[in-house]
């Protein structure tokens, strides 16, 4: 099990490596499949190596991985820390839900007694 600090700075990486449009485009890529640096590097205007560096950036916050498969080194998205980060976003966004649900309720008894 990680302690508070392990996952504070999971989080703070993984979000780190979103802030970038080019690794949250390789993340989208990813999410339809594994795919090779030459084939996640296809649409950008940048070097195959800046695109291995923001896969690395993404490989450090533990948002893909990378096998060998003979001469291929696919890079594949891991699922479970996308669904650590939902959970974390969650968390926070049932709390408002139910700040929100209380407010309404708050207005509609206000509503009740001005008719």
């Amino acid at each position: 099990m990680r302690s508070g600090q392990e996952v504070d700075d999971l989080l703070d990486r993984a979000f780190m490596a979103l802030a970038d449009p080019v690794r949250r485009r390789i993340v989208a890529r990813l999410s339809q499949g594994s795919a090779t640096v030459n084939e996640l590097a296809e649409p950008f205007s940048i070097t195959k190596q800046a695109v291995s560096k923001h896969i690395q950036v993404l490989e450090l916050a533990g948002l893909v991985t990378r096998t060998r498969d003979a001469q291929r080194r696919p890079v594949h998205l891991n699922p479970q820390a996308l669904e650590s980060l939902t959970a974390w976003i969650d968390t926070y966004r049932l709390i408002h839900e139910q700040q929100f649900r209380r407010l309404d309720a708050v207005l509609d008894t206000i509503r009740e007694e001005v008719r």
